[in-house]
């Protein structure tokens, strides 16, 4: 201890600086650290708590307080008996200000667990029963406020992470912009157990105005999770987390690793059963309204590296889709589509704009990173024909890239509105109808998502 004071003019006043407790006997000379800091404490007892048994302490006041908890190996190496003998003492109520609790790994790849404890209230404070809290927490990343009561406890002096907890927290406000990539306003609710360095933890977010810096349109995001975080490696497990974005209901597992030095990875599996796509392309395309509606089924992993750019810029999301019910709300585009589908069904003088509105289907297998859609495979039905494509899009909207083939139920001849262009195309009818289609047609298109560029990939 740097300073210690006592006065006993009125009960006994004790008052310090600097007190450092450490798990065992040798303290500095020996380089180790302590496992309990006290920049400041100070605190008043009456001459009838003096002599009562156990002796009753009104209010400690603590500041800059840090507890340090050394990693398990490293607990399990200093475990000694308690010496007999002990002084009891209760405590009617503890303030802290200002203070930090770090949980330590032996993991040589990890950083450890801190919590900056802005101010806490712990009451009933003696050696055997848990003791109640009342504490207000500073989350750095996403800024905000977390507010927590419950019990602590009781301290176990010889494996002080084994120390139990329990509580309900509210965190309120916290700003989403502080993570690059990504906005809006996050609050959450839940309830946790669990001892120091193993905490599992029940609760919902609700995010209102959640939204990605490649789209900028903000979604009302809801999550339900069920959480362990590690305090041995710092590392929090997610299993599961039930999710809706807009309408859409998904579920996630996966972790998220602490990585020294560097911040987090994040590895997540993601299932949506029953999606409306124009939930996703919303929150992830930059466009004034996404550019098709429908139902989605999509199983996907979503990994993001640590790091200080963009969220966006540094994940990678990687899985397969079905989309059932498609149409297109660009009214060009689904023109586009609907006369094509009378052209391959053999119908081309039913094929001008303003055609009656056809559903169309697609399933692919997709990469997405670096702002880019990359399909591996994207196959496209509709009434008449079916499109096989493979290429790229780009999430600002800007790029289309894509090649590939259409099967055809008519004839090539059979798909033009004149008699004489169908008598003329009969003669090349042979050359494009294969494996059983009406015609396969190899095909590109390109462009922008304002403006697609249909036509023959002459190439093939």
């Amino acid at each position: 201890m740097d300073n210690f004071h006592v006065s006993i003019a009125d009960g006994l006043a004790v008052s310090g600086k600097g007190l450092r407790i450490f798990p065992s006997a040798g303290g500095d000379e020996t380089g180790m650290r302590p496992l309990i800091t006290l920049g400041r404490f100070s605190f008043h007892v009456n001459l009838p708590g003096l002599f009562a048994s156990p002796m009753h302490v009104g209010t400690v006041h603590v500041s800059h307080m840090k507890i340090d908890i050394p990693p398990r190996s490293a607990r399990a190496q200093g475990k000694r008996k308690a010496p007999m003998g002990k002084i009891r003492i209760v405590v009617q109520q503890i303030v802290f200000d200002d203070s930090q609790l770090v949980l330590e790994t032996d993991k040589p790849d990890k950083e450890p667990k801190e919590f900056d404890l802005k101010h806490i209230v712990m009451r009933d404070v003696g050696p055997n029963e848990p003791w109640l809290y009342d504490a207000a927490l500073v989350n750095s990343i996403p800024a905000g406020n977390i507010h927590a009561t419950g019990t602590f406890g009781p301290w176990t002096n010889e494996s002080p992470g084994d120390s139990a907890v329990t509580g309900h927290y509210t965190f309120e406000h916290a700003d989403l912009d502080t993570i690059k990539g990504i906005g809006g306003v996050l609050s959450s609710v839940g309830d946790f157990k669990g001892r120091l360095d193993r905490i599992e933890v029940d609760g919902t977010t609700d995010t209102p105005d959640f939204s990605l810096d490649t789209a900028k349109y903000p979604m009302p995001l809801h999550t339900r999770f069920h959480a362990i975080v590690d305090g041995t490696s710092g590392d929090t497990y997610l299993d599961p987390v039930e999710a809706q974005l807009g309408t859409s209901d998904f579920t996630c597992n996966g972790t998220v690793v602490n990585v020294k030095g560097k911040g987090h990875i994040i590895d997540l599996d993601a299932d949506v059963p029953h999606g409306a796509v124009q939930d996703f392309l919303s929150l992830g395309v930059a466009a004034r309204q996404a550019m098709m509606t429908g139902m989605l089924q999509m199983k996907a992993h979503l990994h993001i590296d640590p790091g200080e750019e963009s969220v966006s810029k540094k994940m990678k999301l990687q899985g397969q889709f079905a989309l059932s019910g498609i149409h297109f709300t660009d009214p060009v585009m689904e023109d586009k589509v609907d006369m094509l589908s009378l052209r391959t069904s053999g119908h081309p003088k039913e094929a001008k704009p303003g055609a009656p509105d056809v559903h169309s289907k697609m399933v692919g297998e997709f990469v997405m990173a670096d702002g880019k859609v990359r399909f591996s495979k994207l196959n496209y039905a509709l009434p008449g024909a079916t499109v096989e494509l493979t290429g790229l899009y780009s999430l600002d909207g800007r790029q289309f890239d894509f090649s590939g083939k259409v099967r055809t139920d008519a004839k090539i001849s059979q798909m033009v509105a004149t008699r004489w262009k169908s008598w003329l195309l009969k003669p090349v009818d042979p050359f494009f109808a294969k494996n059983g289609a009406g015609a396969v047609v190899p095909i590109r298109i390109s462009g922008t998502q304002s403006d697609p560029k249909f036509g023959l990939n002459l190439h093939h």
